[in-house]
């Protein structure tokens, strides 16, 4: 079994480190740019709102009932058992394939120091060192994972206070900013549309709490307070950091065009007015990096511990729930490590467009979760507890407005990834084959079970009771 060796301060930085990363650093320029600062300040303040209201509903589940290893348990609880199914292999595969993601995105940003580098050689090291951070007991995670988000935290503050600096000095610098071109909503509803997907895909790992909730000692107490210090701190850090840069930089800066670019952060710019070029963008390099390992280690932790709860939940074979003496998934990792490294070794034998259509359709998979988390909720308090709360020890507000809210929105990110494009065969299945993934999940899942066959939880009274924290 899994240990619960997760302490107040590793769940509350794990996952506000999870929600840190490139989109932060690289990817948030580039929304200025694309809505102005306006439009861009809108899409990520309703994105932030959409997250509280999901990681409210998922505390009040975790707290009630702290599952080990996946939130997808209370999708096949609460929902249905093949809709279950679907979100723990749509929860495992996005982060598996997250994993190789990440690793391609740390050899791009070690080439800016060593550009006759074997890309080979820079992966194999960087898979190696996340391995060794998932391989021992979960503290070696957890103490990893704090360090790297406690930095990545750090240089945020950091940021912020000299662009506050920058903006003091100048009193009225950048409120024109606002006011360029076609005003503060730069490209009207298309520009906005775009961002909403941006702040989206940004806020992405949130949901960690529930990966870490079976692990988590003394879960009744210290997830609702991790889920009420994330959502202050991201937004905190989201809003005030764009706010920062649409005041310090025109949202028509050629600069931000480039959102796969140290040298176009909007960080590196602001650093170089006090650090100089050449230092600012060494600088920024190597906190996006940390931000890549930090999001590598965090990809192979939620993808082990989805698989061991399959293993565990008979969704997947028994193997995969077997733990080493200090509550370690090998084998779960074993088999993470290697599908995240055979998609990563795909892009160098030829098969790179399939890795790109496998980004864009992991990417997708994180919506769907989204989903499920809301749907998930909503269904426990209509079907198990029915109006009765006097059992939780923490209650999530606005339901059942806050669920419904967030289906709507999440529904609406999907099919605005249609909006203003082109879809051909390949383009519609990289935009939208994750979605036709799950449902063939469901379906496949219905049709080959029988009565009785693959079941995923315990009779019906088994539900209406909370676990007790271990």
């Amino acid at each position: 079994m899994l240990k619960r060796d997760l302490k107040a301060r590793h769940l509350n930085m794990i996952a506000l480190g999870g929600s840190i990363g490139t989109g932060i650093f690289l990817a948030i320029g580039y929304a200025v740019h694309t809505a102005g600062p306006g439009g861009s300040i809108a899409a990520y303040a309703l994105i932030a709102i959409m997250v509280y209201f999901l990681i409210t509903s998922l505390g009040e589940m975790a707290t009630d009932r702290p599952t080990s290893g996946s939130f997808c348990e209370y999708s096949s609880m609460y929902v249905d058992k093949s809709f279950g199914v679907a979100m723990s292999y749509n929860y495992w595969f996005n982060w598996a394939i997250t994993l190789a993601a990440e690793i391609s995105a740390a050899t791009i940003i070690v080439k800016f120091w060593f550009p006759h580098a074997p890309d080979l050689l820079i992966s194999g090291i960087f898979f190696a060192l996340v391995l060794g951070m998932n391989l021992f007991s979960v503290k070696v995670y957890a103490e990893s994972e704090y360090m790297m988000s406690f930095i990545k935290v750090a240089v945020i503050v950091i940021f912020i206070l000299l662009s506050l600096a920058l903006i003091y000095k100048t009193p009225g610098h950048g409120v024109q900013n606002f006011t360029l071109a076609d005003g503060p909503f730069h490209n009207g509803l298309s520009g906005f549309i775009s961002v909403f997907l941006i702040a989206g895909f940004s806020f992405q790992g949130c949901e960690l709490i529930g990966i870490t909730a079976g692990e988590t000692k003394n879960p009744e107490k210290n997830i609702p307070k991790a889920v009420k210090a994330v959502f202050w701190r991201l937004l905190i850090f989201y809003i005030l950091t764009t706010l920062c840069i649409s005041l310090l930089l025109p949202f028509n800066t050629p600069s931000l065009v480039n959102q796969g670019s140290v040298e176009s952060s909007p960080f590196t710019l602001v650093f170089q007015m006090f650090f100089g070029k050449g230092y600012a963008t060494s600088l920024i390099n190597l906190v996006v990096l940390i931000a890549i390992i930090s999001a590598a280690n965090a990809s192979m932790y939620a993808s082990t511990r989805t698989l061991w709860h399959m293993g565990n939940s008979k969704q997947a074979p028994k193997i995969f729930q077997k733990t080493t003496s200090y509550g370690l998934p090998i084998y779960a990792l074993l088999a993470t490590v290697i599908i995240g490294a055979v998609v990563f070794l795909s892009s160098f034998i030829g098969s790179g467009k399939l890795f790109s259509i496998l980004l864009g359709i992991s990417s997708l998979c994180g919506f769907i979760s989204w989903f499920g988390i809301a749907l998930s909720h909503y269904c426990f308090r209509k079907r198990v507890l029915k109006g009765d709360l006097s059992r939780l020890k923490y209650k999530a507000k606005w339901f059942p407005i806050a669920p419904v809210l967030s289906m709507v929105f999440i529904a609406l990110v999907v099919l605005g990834q249609a909006y203003g494009s082109h879809l051909t065969v390949g383009s519609f299945f990289e935009k939208f084959g994750a979605l036709i993934g799950f449902i063939a999940i469901i379906l496949i899942h219905k049709i080959g079970s029988n009565s009785g066959a693959m079941t995923v939880t315990s009779p019906e009274q088994k539900i209406l009771q909370p676990a007790t924290a271990e």
